[in-house]
């Protein structure tokens, strides 16, 4: 069965973590990276929305799998690598990434969803790090995403308490963005990200993108000066745009 589902509609693509009931991930890449660059690869992509089958966002890694793994001598310290980089990669690209999340959210699942740039979950949506249960920790960026979004002191308590979040609290806390019916989840995710880049030329898309990471990685200084860099590139193409228009 083809675990990963992946489409483009109105130029937005959508990628589908297909293995229910619960869209366990049956590895730390969820996606194989080349295949990931491929389907991003379209010149004309606006945007991408991740989502799950059926009732579920995804329930994370199977911790059997994981310990067979192990035992199996398995270089799992490679695996994780792979997998940060499918996040590293996500989080990184110059068009805006949505997570669309009903039902469970779950380590791996919630590491996938705190990659994207905005997540917007279902009413019924529940969060959780459930794996200091079981003697590990999240290892794909989540410690260190979670922190970013929440704090320090709230993502202690998520990730070494292990409970379960509700939407209504993983909103308070911006852990999510906005709060839909479970209905009308998937329409309102991608009618968002539809209507956050319609007619929006991309180079505009891809500088936006670009400087908002910039004020995340960079120096103020630095970030400033990309700015500035980006903002002339757009009004030269725009202002020759028009004069060809005349």
């Amino acid at each position: 069965m083809d675990r990963i589902g992946w489409e483009i509609r109105d130029d937005i693509g959508i990628i589908t973590i297909n293995n229910p009931p619960e869209n366990y991930l049956a590895k730390p890449d969820f996606v194989q990276l080349e295949i990931l660059k491929k389907w991003t690869s379209y010149d004309y992509l606006r945007g991408l929305m991740i989502t799950g089958t059926g009732k579920q966002f995804s329930g994370g890694g199977k911790l059997e799998h994981l310990f067979s793994m192990i035992n199996a001598k398995e270089d799992i310290s490679r695996k994780i690598s792979d997998g940060k980089k499918v996040l590293d990669f996500l989080e990184n690209l110059d068009i805006p990434v949505i997570s669309a999340i009903q039902g469970i959210c779950f380590g791996g699942g919630l590491e996938i969803a705190l990659a994207c740039h905005i997540r917007i979950c279902s009413e019924n949506a529940l969060f959780a790090f459930p794996e200091t249960n079981h003697g590990i920790m999240p290892g794909l960026g989540g410690t260190i995403r979670s922190q970013e979004l929440i704090g320090f002191p709230m993502a202690l308590k998520m990730i070494l308490g292990g409970d379960m979040i509700n939407a209504e609290d993983a909103l308070e806390m911006k852990l999510v963005d906005f709060i839909v019916p479970k209905q009308k989840l998937h329409e309102y995710s991608f009618n968002f990200l539809l209507r956050l880049t319609k007619d929006r030329p991309l180079d505009v898309i891809h500088a936006v993108m670009k400087v908002l990471r910039n004020a995340r990685t960079l120096s103020v200084k630095d970030a400033m000066k990309k700015e500035t860099h980006l903002f002339c590139e757009l009004a030269l193409a725009e202002a020759h745009r028009r004069k060809s228009q005349e």
